[in-house]
């Protein structure tokens, strides 16, 4: 899993570098000048590479961690929390993409990028693993883990993993 998700990481971060790249050139570090056809059309080609790149990666990601990680007691609570708190964020970037591009220009693009950079290293450090693991060992994981252990009740003390 780690290996698939740098690698697509790699990819929507190089998308999103190259998109404010192309627009730094093309419409001036004040983003004053007009961009051609041309530069228009790769710029929307390279922003369809990029959301190809992240329904990949991060996008199925808010829903599938979330139905992993919480113990079957609290499971449709967790999730239901996690996915309205997934609905508030994408409401609230979408909300605001506009007013940061016309005030950050092409360091809009760099903004995302560099959060995609800050997810990717929580992910990896914070985020056991937990493939072949059954649901109802999910404290035994958390329990074990460097981080998250001191936050699992005495249940992780208990052997129940396969």
């Amino acid at each position: 899993m780690w290996i698939v998700l740098i690698i697509t990481n790699f990819g929507t971060i190089a998308v999103k570098v190259a998109v404010s790249v192309l627009l730094a050139v093309a419409t001036g570090v004040d983003g004053t000048k007009e961009i051609s056809k041309s530069n228009a059309v790769l710029v929307l080609v390279l922003l369809c590479f990029y959301t190809a790149g992240f329904g990949w990666s991060w996008g199925p990601l808010s829903w599938l961690i979330p139905s992993e990680i919480f113990p079957l007691k609290i499971r449709s609570t967790g999730q239901s929390i996690a996915i309205a708190v997934q609905f508030i964020v994408v409401f609230i970037l979408s909300q605001t993409f506009l007013s940061m591009l016309c005030h950050f220009k092409f360091g809009a693009f760099l903004f995302y990028g560099g959060w995609i950079v800050v997810m990717t290293i929580f992910v990896i450090f914070f985020l056991p693993e937990t493939k072949g693991i059954p649901l109802e060992s999910m404290y035994t994981i958390w329990g074990k883990h460097w981080f998250w252990r001191r936050f699992v009740e005495e249940e992780a003390d208990q052997e129940n993993l396969p």
